[in-house]
């Protein structure tokens, strides 16, 4: 048996905060939300899907932000992406230290670490 894939990567939030990462995540970054099942709807939280790939933004009641561990959104127009990461006011972070990748760090508006690359 191996590992065939990834299907999601959660992240953490703070309770409210929903509508603040609707439009990053959807809005600025142009994933789809996913509904989540009705058994963990109430806990809160909200759901994007790239692809076949997962983001979920889980409540946390002692929320900090992930500063260092990050999920990696692989795009088809980095400087694109940038744009509009920086049109609202979100910080773009360009990172040259890998010959050949293309990509930039942001912060999410709940201050999760999130990489950006050129796919």
């Amino acid at each position: 048996m191996s590992v065939v894939g990834l299907h999601h990567v959660q992240v953490a939030c703070p309770a409210g905060s929903e509508e603040r990462l609707r439009e990053f995540y959807s809005g600025v970054l142009g994933m789809h939300e996913v509904e989540k099942p009705p058994a963990l709807a109430g806990r809160g939280g909200c759901w994007f899907r790239a692809g076949d790939a997962e983001i979920h933004c889980g409540v946390e009641d002692d929320f900090r932000p992930a500063r260092k561990a990050h999920p990696c959104l692989l795009v088809d127009d980095i400087a694109e992406v940038a744009e509009r990461v920086a049109t609202v006011g979100g910080e773009v972070r360009w990172d040259e230290q890998i010959p050949g990748v293309r990509r930039f760090h942001t912060d999410d508006p709940v201050g999760n670490r999130i990489e950006l690359q050129q796919a």
